[in-house]
């Protein structure tokens, strides 16, 4: 008997630690760093259709944005850069997948908005964000929004915005990880990286 509560005790420890390890602060992260993996997670289409993140990478090598969400101006200017930068990006042989924990509804809304033509990806379980590195702690302030625009499915985390440069194997080439969400990469700065990166 005292061995059974010894092991459900263990087992609520660990749980409850499993859902304390995302940081409270944004300045609290620990990214996966230059030379490691993307994890292989299935995230969901503008069109709801279940996206098998490692087949995209397997195409093409990939610029990797994660973005709060359709909601943040900082955003959306950040979506709009990228857009503008797109065809540059494309010719260095690279393309665009931004992911957010917007619900596929929502990334319809940012498609049109901020007239993006590159694949924007949901991932509002936070399961790739997470394992990425970039996941914390929802300030207060923002719960409802992200709920809302998550369809009540994300109520605990935001990503720090973040930049990955990948090779078709997932491996990180570089990465721009800014816990300020005000301090973007510009397209311009972005685009130079890729071309020392060839």
């Amino acid at each position: 008997m005292k061995k059974m509560l010894f092991i459900f005790l263990a087992a609520f420890t660990l749980a409850v630690n499993a859902q304390n390890t995302i940081p409270k602060s944004a300045v609290d992260i620990a990214p996966l760093l230059i030379g490691e993996k993307i994890p292989d997670i299935i995230l969901k289409s503008s069109e709801n259709a279940d996206v098998n993140i490692s087949d995209l990478l397997k195409k093409k090598k990939t610029v990797l944005i994660f973005y709060r969400g359709g909601w943040c101006p900082y955003c959306n200017l950040h979506l709009q850069s990228l857009a503008e930068a797109e065809k540059q990006i494309i010719d260095l042989g690279y393309q665009i997948i931004a992911i957010s924990p917007d619900s596929p509804e929502n990334l319809k809304i940012t498609e049109e908005k901020d007239k993006v033509k590159y694949t924007l990806l949901s991932d509002s379980k936070g399961e790739l964000i997470k394992a990425a590195g970039i996941a914390y702690q929802v300030p207060e302030n923002y719960k409802t929004v992200i709920n809302v625009h998550s369809n009540g499915i994300n109520t605990s985390l935001l990503p720090v915005p973040s930049v990955f440069v990948l090779n078709t194997e997932a491996d990180i080439l570089f990465e721009y990880i800014a816990p300020d969400f005000k301090q973007r990469i510009s397209a311009e700065l972005l685009v130079s990286v890729l071309k020392n990166l060839k």
